[in-house]
């Protein structure tokens, strides 16, 4: 992944792109019915008190979503960025640069089980980053630089050459 940043900074087709964003579009869809069939359990487990509906809300994406916690710095060449991603590998994220934004997306499963006498025990948790951020510049997409190392995620992105007047 080092150095390529997910292939999605080579000339991608536009059908490739319009399946992606489809597919990333869904996602967000089924996640955001998931935290509302969440907040709604909470909510109801409350006997259906009202006045706390954002904080059932709030309760329900933490259980979904793992914040991922960023830093854009800017230098006259480039922009870095900087994203705390404890527990996830590489190969857990998805990170998508264009001249304007980066999307930083991933997910990971960890599954455990233990098995006594008869019974099975089985557990499993998942986190989910999402995070779209908007550049203050304009970046060089085929120059944008990658690695991931102690839980930071850092993009190093140059900026893209100014056009000429």
């Amino acid at each position: 992944m080092h150095g390529s940043v997910f292939a999605l900074l080579e000339e991608p087709k536009i059908s490739r792109q319009r399946d992606h964003a489809n597919q990333l579009i869904q996602e967000m869809h089924d996640l955001r019915n998931s935290i509302a069939r969440r907040a709604f359990e909470i909510f109801a487990s409350r006997e259906g008190r009202i006045g706390h509906e954002l904080a059932d809300w709030l309760q329900a994406e933490m259980e979904f979503l793992h914040p991922a916690y960023i830093e854009v710095s800017e230098s006259s060449i480039a922009l870095t960025v900087r994203a705390d991603v404890p527990g996830f590998k590489e190969g857990d994220l998805e990170i998508e640069v264009e001249p304007f934004r980066v999307t930083i997306a991933g997910k990971r499963v960890i599954k455990s089980e233990s098995r006594t006498q008869k019974r099975i025990y089985s557990e499993t948790s998942s986190d989910v980053i999402l995070r779209v951020i908007e550049l203050p510049a304009a970046v060089d997409t085929d120059k944008a630089r990658l690695t991931v190392k102690d839980g930071v995620l850092e993009l190093n992105l140059p900026k893209a050459d100014p056009e000429p007047i």
